[in-house]
């Protein structure tokens, strides 16, 4: 049983995210967060967010379930917002599926590490915006055990698309409905999105959420991943510029 002051002091940062038909979302925020990118320090603004499944829980119901929900063994994910991301009329986001080998060992097979740190300081250096980092996403949202099934079958000659076909699973499971829900109750104005995923765009532009642009995001290319970007490009359709095209060659 959570005490009364506490439940009171934690529920003054829990907001309730409701859409008709949909089960309720609970969004913790923001936290300060100090960051170091490189010899650079910046502040965000941490949210995490909970879906609650298939209730429509209100805050008492979510933070007296915390201690028997086991979350350790489900993925949450989280938003990293910076500077005015609500009132500024150019913010910048990126939807960023997690990667256990690219962002937090570095691994070289793919761009995921890269394009992570590279949102962020593009984030700062435009004074607004914020940064989705989306739980479920593995491997295009197959999950890390497949991917490393997927990884062994890349070895052998397959493509990114292919091996996830082999193992049965579609090229992309990925859904950004909860965090469209999620932008949607941190900013009202229209975001520029940092992507070459044709499919993201997509996504927010069915919300009428987008503006007219978006930034690409290409970089960190090597020997080591550049048959998986050319996939990306030649299957899975991502928007391609000049400066990838002449690297993959």
């Amino acid at each position: 049983m959570i005490m009364d002051q506490v439940r009171k002091l934690l529920a003054s940062k829990l907001t309730i995210l409701k859409q008709p038909e949909c089960p309720n979302i609970g969004l913790v925020g923001p936290v300060r967060l100090p960051v170091q990118l490189e010899d650079h320090e910046a502040v965000f603004k941490w949210y995490t967010w909970l879906n609650t499944g298939n209730s429509f829980m209100d805050k008492n119901d979510i933070l007296e379930s915390l201690s028997q929900a086991d979350l350790t063994s489900h993925q949450q994910s989280s938003v990293l917002v910076y500077g005015d991301f609500a009132n500024e009329e150019h913010a910048l986001i990126r939807m960023h599926s997690i990667c256990h080998t690219g962002d937090i060992f570095g691994s070289k097979r793919c761009d995921c590490g890269y394009q992570l740190r590279q949102s962020m300081r593009m984030i700062i250096e435009n004074g607004s915006g914020a940064l989705f980092y989306l739980a479920n996403h593995e491997g295009r949202g197959i999950g890390l055990f497949p991917k490393s099934l997927a990884y062994l079958l890349q070895d052998e000659g397959c493509d990114t698309v292919e091996a996830n076909l082999s193992l049965g699973f579609a090229d992309d499971h990925r859904s950004y409905d909860e965090a469209i829900r999620v932008l949607q109750s941190l900013r009202q104005k229209p975001v520029t999105l940092i992507t070459n995923n044709p499919r993201k765009l997509q996504s927010l532009r069915e919300k009428g959420l987008l503006t007219d642009h978006h930034k690409s995001i290409w970089g960190d290319v090597s020997e080591h991943n550049n048959r998986y970007l050319a996939t990306k490009i030649e299957k899975s359709g991502h928007i391609y510029d000049s400066l990838v095209e002449t690297a993959l060659l």
